[in-house]
């Protein structure tokens, strides 16, 4: 956006790329050869020692805290959310959304005297993102975990055993959501979620594809328990799940293989 003419109105698409910059280290000195700044001693430079301490101690009390009234009076964002019938344009305050990078870097983008705030979120899963937006406001989203327990607090509209994988799911697209905006909180939070739904070998199928297709090969946090269930028990759900199971070996190689692998460590340390 150019500064000679501010815009009325500022759109970000999600689909922005944000520049990368590379910064090479710097040659490690060579204390062999003098350098007449380091020929006075540390103490004597302006607030070393335990007056810089001091100082920074004053500096920490004097800073003033962040109330959830600052967030609140921040500029309100819209976030234009999913496509066809499922889009909707949501709102949240921009003190809030700026504690994701990515989020940060896109608001940085508008200019001061901009009336309206828009980020497009087209390809994003309205009721993750709606499930991000909770966590933003109350530190978690619902269905809660139980304390002290595996489970989460029923939800009456949901059945108690997952047939279709929809409750994996949930939990699955709000932590790629999270990789997406680089909030690893929420990430293992959804995560934690996930090992609490009961489903059954159709919906852990559906809910493997999903991991599969949208997470990094390297991402072993969210594809080793899959490959971990599926190595111990596809003896006993394949006859509940024989062709998608094959044919997510087929469709997926890298999850046959990490099946494989996984039962090949148990038989090799007898812990089948």
């Amino acid at each position: 956006m150019a500064d000679s003419q501010p815009d009325e109105s500022a759109d970000i698409s999600m689909s922005t790329e944000t520049p990368v910059v590379e910064i090479s280290g710097s040659v490690a000195a060579d204390d062999s050869i003098p350098n007449p700044e380091n020929d006075n001693d540390a103490s004597e430079l302006p607030f070393s020692g335990e007056g810089a301490e001091e100082m920074d101690v004053e500096a920490e009390e004097a800073a003033p805290r962040t109330t959830y009234i600052d967030y609140l009076k921040s500029p309100v964002v819209g976030l234009l959310v999913g496509q066809g019938d499922e889009q909707a344009l949501l709102t949240a305050h921009q003190g809030l959304l700026v504690q994701s990078p990515w989020f940060r870097d896109a608001c940085e983008k508008f200019s001061d005297v901009v009336s309206e705030r828009r980020i497009d979120l087209v390809d994003e899963d309205l009721d993750a993102v709606g499930c991000f937006l909770e966590f933003l406001y109350t530190g978690d989203y619902l269905p809660r975990k139980i304390p002290n327990s595996r489970d989460l607090e029923r939800d009456p509209s949901t059945p108690l055993v997952d047939e279709t994988g929809d409750q994996l799911l949930k939990h699955a697209r709000v932590y790629t959501l999270g990789e997406t905006l680089s909030l690893p909180a929420i990430k293992s939070l959804a995560s934690s979620k996930i090992h609490c739904v009961n489903s059954t070998a159709k919906g852990e199928i559906a809910y493997a594809r999903y991991v599969y297709a949208h997470t990094q090969k390297d991402d072993q946090a969210i594809r080793a328990p899959v490959a971990n269930f599926w190595a111990t028990r596809s003896h006993t759900l394949r006859s509940e799940a024989e062709d998608e199971f094959r044919g997510m070996c087929l469709e997926f190689p890298q999850f046959g293989y990490d099946v494989l692998s996984e039962f090949a460590f148990f038989l090799c340390f007898g812990f089948w």
